[in-house]
C-alpha cells in the first residue's frame, strides 16, 4: 500500500493494529443512511450536523468529502460521535483512510479499489458496500465477493451526482429476489418519495441534500417515520 497520509501523526496507534483492525460495529438491518455534506462547510459544521442527525434516528453514516482539508482528523472524530451512540461510521471510496482512523468499513465504487483489497486492509469483519448502480448482476458478484451490503441509484435527481444515470425502481424489486445482505437506495431521495423505494426492496435510505440542506435532526425524524 502506498501510504498518501502521515501516519506518524497517530503513532499513538499502531499503524499495524489499525490497518489490520476490525469492525466495532455491525451494518444496520434498515433505516436512515447518512452521508456528509461537506462542501463550504466547516470540519465543526460537518461534526454538529452529523451529531444532529444522530440523534434525529440515522443509524450509520458515510463521511464522504471530495475535496477535503484535512480527511483523517475529521473522519477520527466522526468515528468517535458515531461510536459513542453505537452506530457504524464508514468512509467512501478510501481504503486507506478507513484503516488509519479505525472506521467501521468502506464504501467503494467502480474506480475505488476492490473487496478483497478492502477485507485485506480493513479486516474479516469491516463493512464492505459496494455501489451497483442500476446492475443487479453486479451486486449479485459483490455479495459473492463477500460484500456487507449494495447500494443502487440514484432513483431522483440529486444535486450531489446530478451527472449520476438514473436507476428503476424495478432493480429494487429484482435485486430483493435475488439477494441476502442489505439493500441501500441513494438519489434525490426525500421523506415524501422514499416509501416506494422501501416497499420495492430497500432496506436503507442514504441520503445527503435532505437531510443535511437544512435541519439535520428535524429531517432525520422525517425519514424515521418512513421505517416505522
Amino acid at each position: 500500500m502506498n501510504d498518501k497520509y502521515d501516519w506518524s501523526r497517530f503513532a499513538h496507534k499502531a499503524p499495524e493494529r489499525v490497518r489490520a483492525g476490525t469492525a466495532r460495529m455491525h451494518f444496520p438491518a434498515s433505516g436512515l443512511y447518512a452521508i456528509t455534506q461537506t462542501m463550504n462547510k466547516s470540519g465543526d459544521t460537518v461534526i454538529n450536523e452529523v451529531a444532529a442527525a444522530i440523534r434525529g434516528g440515522a443509524v450509520i453514516v458515510q463521511y464522504r468529502d471530495k475535496n477535503p482539508n484535512d480527511a483523517p482528523s475529521l473522519a477520527r472524530e466522526l468515528v468517535k460521535i458515531c461510536h459513542q451512540h453505537k452506530i457504524p461510521l464508514v468512509i467512501n471510496d478510501d481504503i486507506e483512510l478507513a484503516a488509519l482512523v479505525g472506521a467501521d468499513g468502506v464504501h467503494i465504487g467502480k474506480e475505488d479499489g476492490n473487496i478483497a483489497q478492502a477485507r485485506k486492509q480493513l479486516g474479516a469483519k469491516a463493512i464492505i458496500g459496494v455501489s451497483c448502480y442500476d446492475s443487479v448482476e453486479q451486486a449479485m458478484n459483490a455479495q459473492a465477493e463477500g460484500a456487507t451490503y449494495v447500494a443502487f441509484g440514484r432513483f431522483f435527481p440529486s444535486s450531489s451526482k446530478p451527472l449520476a444515470a438514473p436507476a428503476h425502481i424495478e432493480t429494487l424489486q429484482k435485486a430483493k429476489l435475488a439477494l441476502n445482505i442489505p439493500i441501500v437506495a441513494i438519489g434525490g431521495i426525500l421523506p415524501e418519495n422514499g416509501s416506494p423505494l422501501l416497499a420495492a426492496g430497500a432496506d436503507l435510505l442514504a441520503v445527503i441534500g435532505g437531510l443535511f440542506d437544512s435541519q439535520p435532526e428535524q429531517s432525520a425524524r422525517a425519514y424515521r417515520t418512513l421505517f416505522n
